[in-house]
């Protein structure tokens, strides 16, 4: 069942048809948020993500209090096509605990992987491509400059990967080194004023004795072109962990390449209370060629919406000019 799965999720990110790609000419970054934008980062683009994170987690029923020290990155790689990308996310926590239940104290130390996954992320469907072929409405400024109830339709994508669980991790069920899956589902809608709204539903380690279902949602806006903030709530229903968890902060975009961001994590459950702050810095290496754009086809098969290139031709003088379609250059005397 499960290689069905996988052969299944393969064969439609292949099938898919291409589209114009999501290379943006400032870095699109998933980070300070925790999930994942439905857009890659562009073809032959390699993006990196690293964020630090000093924190507090105490646990009321086991009598614990721990200081933790966290580190949380992302590859992110443009691969053959605009739409795909390919990546490598994960999180590593030390947690330095002392124990006291009134009777006994001892200190120890908790290190180990919350998150270590490798996977691809493909866009089946962008709504904004139609509309960047359209062009504005040349009749209404209202229609360009209020909201429409197309804005609700969001795009879409699917990440598939799969999650690598290390011996006596402390943070996962198992105690031994398992591989499982990790599927989302992810949406974005890009609002006028510079507003987005993400969703990421996530269905995680599902062949294992305790699969974790899980949401996040992110609401980000762009107060300018260089700051940005952000809000978030995630949700995690496990019978090993669960819990719902609250982030908040902002960016700083230094050029198109380099952005820094900090944020705060927050919980209201003390088994355990979380307290996170974290600080990051997201860097890509811009490598991209031409936009690579679809075409659509009709019912005949021929395409709907490519557009017709101007071709070329040498004047005796050997100056370029584009012919118009009209009568070809003449001889002159």
């Amino acid at each position: 069942m499960i290689t069905r799965l996988w052969l299944s999720l393969c064969i439609l990110l292949i099938s898919v048809p291409t589209a114009l790609g999501q290379y943006t000419e400032t870095i699109n970054s998933n980070r300070p948020g925790n999930s994942q934008g439905a857009f890659a980062v562009g073809k032959n683009v390699l993006q990196l993500e690293l964020g630090l994170g000093l924190g507090q987690e105490n646990h009321d029923l086991l009598n614990t209090e721990a200081s933790a020290f966290s580190i949380d990155y992302a590859v992110r790689y443009g691969l053959l096509k605009e739409r795909l990308e390919i990546n490598a996310i994960g999180n590593y926590q030390r947690n330095e605990v002392t124990f006291n239940d009134g009777f006994v104290t001892g200190d120890f130390t908790q290190a180990n992987f919350r998150l270590n996954s490798v996977g691809a992320k493909y866009l089946l469907y962008d709504p904004y491509r139609k509309r960047d072929l359209e062009g504005p409405n040349l009749y209404s400024w209202k229609a360009n400059n209020t909201f429409q109830w197309r804005d609700l339709i969001p795009a879409v994508s699917v990440y598939a990967g799969a999650n690598f669980d290390f011996e006596d991790n402390p943070f996962t069920p198992e105690d031994e080194l398992t591989i499982s899956p990790r599927v989302v589902i992810i949406t974005q809608n890009n609002f006028l004023g510079g507003w987005v709204f993400v969703t990421n539903i996530i269905v995680d380690r599902v062949t294992t004795e305790f699969p974790s279902y899980s949401y996040i949602l992110t609401l980000t806006h762009a107060f300018s072109e260089k700051f940005s903030a952000f809000v978030e709530n995630e949700g995690i229903k496990s019978d090993f962990y669960a819990d719902q968890l609250f982030r908040g902060g902002a960016a700083y975009l230094f050029n198109k390449d380099f952005q820094l961001d900090a944020s705060v994590l927050l919980n209201w459950k003390d088994t355990p209370t979380r307290t996170f702050f974290r600080i990051g810095a997201s860097y890509r290496f811009d490598m991209h060629g031409e936009d690579e754009y679809i075409e659509e086809t009709g019912p005949d098969g021929e395409p709907i919406n490519k557009k017709k290139k101007k071709k070329k031709r040498n004047r005796r003088d050997d100056v370029d000019v584009e012919d118009d379609g009209g009568n070809p250059f003449e001889d002159r005397p």
